[in-house]
C-alpha cells in the first residue's frame, strides 16, 4: 500500500471540500486526531508497521465523510475508503479494517479492537486537555449553523450528558485523560446548577472564565 500517497489525496479532498461551517470538524480537527492516534499508538506499545499505517490512514479518513454528509458521516467515510483507497494499493481485507476502525468512532463508540480503541480515544481526546474550552466552543458554534443546538444552556446540557456517558478506552488515554474530563464535567454540572433563568441569551462565554 501507498499510505503516503492515500494521505496525500485525503488531506487535497478534505482541504478543497469541507464545509466552512465545519469549524469543530475540519481539517484541524483531522490532523489533531492523526497527532493523537499516533502517540497514543506509540504509548501503548504498537510497533506493527502496517497496523501503524492502516491506523494512520483510517486517523485521515474518519471524518472524510463530511465531504457529502453531516448525518451518517462515519459510513459515508467508509464509502469513500473502498471507492478510493485500491487506488493506492490497499486490499480489500485492508480496507475493510480501516472501515471498521471507522465506523468505531461513531457514537456511542464501539471499538472491537486494540487499534479502534486508539483511534475512538484520539477522536476524543480532546476531552481530557487543556485546549478543551476552545475546542468545545467551536463545536457549539458548528451545532448552531447547522441549526442542531437551541441555545447555550441546551449545548451546556448536552456536554454534561456527552462528558458524563463518555469513557476512554485504552490504558494510556484513561491514565492521561480521565481526571481533567471528569473535573471538566464537574464544572459544567457547578455552571447548570447556578443557570440564571434568563441567561440562555446573555450567558455566552460562561465555560470561558
Amino acid at each position: 500500500m501507498h499510505a503516503q500517497a492515500a494521505e496525500d489525496f485525503i488531506v487535497a479532498e478534505l482541504q478543497r471540500g469541507l464545509s466552512p461551517t465545519l469549524y469543530y470538524h475540519g481539517f484541524l480537527h483531522t490532523l489533531d486526531v492523526v497527532q493523537a492516534a499516533q502517540e497514543l499508538a506509540a504509548a501503548e506499545g504498537v510497533t506493527d508497521a502496517d497496523a501503524l499505517a492502516l491506523l494512520r490512514t483510517a486517523a485521515f479518513y474518519h471524518d472524510a465523510g463530511f465531504l457529502h454528509t453531516y448525518q451518517g458521516h462515519e459510513a459515508r467515510g467508509c464509502e469513500l475508503a473502498r471507492a478510493t483507497l485500491p487506488e493506492f494499493g490497499y486490499t480489500p481485507p485492508q480496507i475493510e479494517q480501516i472501515c471498521a476502525l471507522i465506523m468505531a468512532t461513531k457514537y456511542p463508540q464501539d471499538p472491537q479492537s486494540h487499534l479502534a480503541q486508539i483511534l475512538c480515544d484520539a477522536d476524543l481526546d480532546y476531552l481530557g486537555r487543556t485546549d478543551f474550552v476552545p475546542i468545545s466552543t467551536s463545536l457549539f458554534h458548528e451545532l448552531t449553523a447547522h441549526e442542531l443546538i437551541a441555545n447555550e444552556r441546551a449545548w451546556f446540557e448536552l456536554q454534561a450528558g456527552f462528558l458524563a456517558h463518555h469513557h476512554y478506552w485504552t490504558a494510556t488515554a484513561l491514565a492521561r485523560r480521565a481526571a481533567p474530563k471528569q473535573a471538566r464535567l464537574d464544572h459544567i454540572r457547578t455552571l447548570l446548577a447556578t443557570w440564571p433563568p434568563d441567561a440562555d441569551s446573555a450567558a455566552t462565554g460562561m465555560l470561558l472564565r
